[in-house]
């Protein structure tokens, strides 16, 4: 009898050790679980659309073309000889009630017919109602139907080193995500326009991300992808987006000029 109290005392002491390793482990294997931006993208995901667009471009002409009876000897018409043209790009819904999409110029300049694919597989039809060609921004406009938007966040406000992911549709292939910092901000010295301010990241920008969302930690946006250097056209790991501070000047000017042009009207 004497043996079997030290046996069960035994045991007993044996058994509160080991549950207390067990919830040990267990509360370790919490705090060790991987890190994860799963939350993030599946809140800001819905808000990033694929572009595609047909259009036509002026075609680069012999100087023979230029001359009229060159052009009325093998039938040719007047004008420029115009080229038809399909491209992918990206864009961000930032005013679901209006439907409004903000993309590059450059993806929708020659655009006759565009196309917006949703993150949840709606196709709806697009037009372009105004933008900046110089800033390289344009809004195209949708049926404000169940529409996601991502908030404006402060490009002022990023620091060298800061994390970000870049939500687009390269190469046309439907919506991916990459991640990266804030490689540099006021970039200048990329193109042309000494007005230049770009956002530089390492996040990997391709082909068809042009339009595409540059988003924080915080789940706001803070710049619209639009350009990359390489020596292929793909990315090495130089992309600049544009703050999205200017996209919100660019988004004031062009509703203040509907407004205008409404009161105008009435």
């Amino acid at each position: 009898m004497r043996f079997l109290a030290i046996l069960l005392a035994a045991l007993v002491a044996v058994s509160v050790p080991a549950t207390a390793q067990i919830q040990r482990g267990a509360a370790a294997s919490q705090v060790l679980s991987p890190p994860t931006l799963a939350p993030l993208v599946r809140r800001v995901a819905p808000a990033v659309v694929s572009i595609s667009i047909r259009g036509h471009v002026a075609m680069e002409q012999n100087p023979l073309f230029s001359d009229p009876l060159f052009r009325q000897f093998f039938g040719i018409p007047e004008g420029p000889i115009m080229h038809e043209i399909q491209a992918v790009g990206s864009g961000v819904i930032v005013d679901p009630r209006q439907g409004l999409i903000v993309t590059n110029n450059h993806v929708v300049e020659h655009a006759d017919d565009i196309a917006v694919t949703l993150a949840d597989g709606r196709q709806l039809r697009g037009r372009k109602i105004g933008g900046d060609a110089r800033a390289d921004i344009a809004f195209i406009q949708v049926p404000p139907n169940h529409l996601e938007s991502i908030p404006f966040g402060d490009a002022d406000a990023l620091q060298v080193g800061d994390y970000v992911i870049a939500i687009g549709n390269p190469f046309g292939i439907g919506q991916t995500v990459t991640h990266g910092i804030i490689s540099a901000v006021r970039r200048t010295g990329i193109g042309d326009d000494e007005q230049e301010n770009f956002i530089q990241t390492d996040a990997a920008i391709n082909p068809g991300n042009s339009g595409g969302a540059l988003v924080d930690m915080n789940g706001t946006l803070v710049g619209i992808n639009t350009a990359i250097i390489g020596p292929s056209g793909a990315n090495v790991g130089i992309g600049f987006a544009i703050p999205v501070n200017t996209v919100r000047l660019v988004m004031d000017r062009l509703m203040r000029r509907a407004a205008a042009a409404h009161n105008r009207w009435q």
